[in-house]
């Protein structure tokens, strides 16, 4: 079985994983307020944030803070690399599964 694929450490915690299927929903280069991704997935601002910087750490998301009408606003996005390593996440999780349910 050491032929089986390793499962991305950042992505594979439950919460960070809810973070970029969320942001994987979106098309690419899209963004989406802090406040509105807190409240899709339920997680309190500071548990959120403490997960969005590890992927921000990763490269896999971009974080932009910015004013809409006076009032600062925080934009958060996957990046082409964060894109491409749920990608390979989600191939790897397949090719575990696949392997388990076999002969």
């Amino acid at each position: 079985m050491s032929d089986l694929p390793q499962l991305d450490p950042v992505i594979h915690a439950q919460a960070r994983l809810r973070v970029t299927v969320a942001l994987a929903g979106l098309r690419a280069g899209d963004q989406i307020t802090f406040p509105r991704l807190q409240q899709l997935l339920e997680m309190t601002a500071g548990n959120l944030s403490t997960h969005l910087r590890k992927l921000e750490d990763a490269e896999y998301v971009e974080i932009t803070k910015a004013y809409e009408h006076r009032t600062p606003v925080t934009l958060v996005r996957l990046t082409a690399r964060g894109r491409a390593a749920f990608e390979d996440y989600t191939k790897a999780l397949h090719q575990l599964l696949d392997a388990t349910g076999g002969d």
